[in-house]
């Protein structure tokens, strides 16, 4: 048979299974656009504005509606009230985490962020645990965060007013406070390992965020095969594990079980404890994974909202008072 006509009909079976697929899907979920097969609602939605586009949806279709993105469904909640009745009246029945492609490679149902069940309970529980331990919501982990802040505000002093953006010394604060819980130190803003891990990690979550990951998360069997910015997250994402692993060796070697340093020395106690049980979630794995979790959860999250803070201050020099100079000029990049 001519290589032509074996595409062509396979490209029929493929639009067949995609109308098959929507049809019988859409009789069980709630309303929304119609979908077009295999692209689904894609050409539908403003990839510059899709807050407003959303918006708009909600508008025809009301506060729960169905978009296609590829030939997966995605039920989208609008507004606040729709939120609440789903994550707060029915909390247990959404606690799960939807099918993300691209970060399952990375994690492979491992940590925090990306597990479900009770393998995301035992490890959330013994991380909120071991974070209060360390700190979290007391006073010596407030001081700790003061002292990263000094180290922030000595930083931004040396461009001696000149224009700077100050996106990466941004990111480098909060992630030194992680460090310090996790690893027990901080690092100095120009030490090379640092800056490298840094780098990796600010540039997963700007991948992350891309158009791009929106086609892969939802044709990642077609695209596994093709090259693109996915392949650079998992480089990356290899690179930080890499680190992690080392630290985690070095903590292996000089464990006080009598007086954990660090998350990962209360991690290891942990391993120890639970090395009996066979079904235990407490792996070498999981701790890496976890720590990368806290890693990507806290660094860029929290850098973005004091972006947003010296945005705000731009826009209201007024409340700044006599620093308002100093901020101005580090706008100007």
């Amino acid at each position: 048979m001519d290589a032509a006509v074996v595409l062509v009909l396979s490209l029929c079976c493929l639009l067949l299974l995609s109308l098959w697929r929507q049809s019988s899907e859409r009789g069980k979920l709630p309303p929304g656009p119609t979908p077009l097969p295999v692209i689904g609602n894609f050409l539908q939605i403003d990839v510059k504005n899709v807050s407003q586009c959303l918006s708009n949806f909600s508008k025809i279709y009301g506060p729960v509606f169905t978009l296609y993105l590829g030939m997966k469904p995605t039920v989208v909640l609008h507004g606040y009230e729709a939120v609440k009745e789903a994550l707060i009246d029915h909390g247990e029945e959404f606690a799960d985490r939807g099918s993300f492609p691209i970060l399952e490679k990375i994690n492979k149902g491992l940590g925090i962020i990306f597990s479900n069940g009770n393998r995301w309970k035992e490890i959330r529980r013994f991380t909120l645990t071991t974070l209060r331990n360390l700190g979290m919501g007391k006073r010596n982990l407030e001081d700790r965060v003061q002292e990263e802040a000094q180290c922030l505000v000595e930083e931004l002093r040396k461009t001696n007013g000149s224009p700077c953006d100050p996106t990466f010394i941004l990111s480098c604060a909060p992630c030194n406070v992680i460090c310090s819980t996790v690893f027990q130190n901080r690092f100095d803003y120009k030490d090379q390992d640092f800056l490298i891990l840094m780098e990796k990690v600010n540039e997963n979550v700007r991948i992350l965020s891309s158009p791009w990951m929106q086609i892969y998360n939802n044709f990642p069997s077609l695209i596994d095969y093709c090259p693109g910015s996915h392949r650079t997250i998992l480089k990356n994402a290899d690179y930080v594990r890499s680190y992690l692993l080392e630290k985690i060796k070095e903590h292996q070697e000089s464990l006080n079980v009598a007086n954990p340093r660090d998350f990962i020395d209360y991690y290891l106690i942990k391993l120890k404890q639970t090395s009996h049980n066979q079904q235990s979630e407490f792996t070498l794995e999981n701790l890496t994974t976890t720590v990368l979790d806290l890693f990507g959860a806290g660094t860029e999250t929290t850098s973005t909202t004091l972006r947003y803070a010296l945005l705000l201050l731009l826009k209201h020099p007024d409340v700044t008072g006599n620093n308002s100079n100093n901020i101005t000029d580090i706008s100007a990049a």
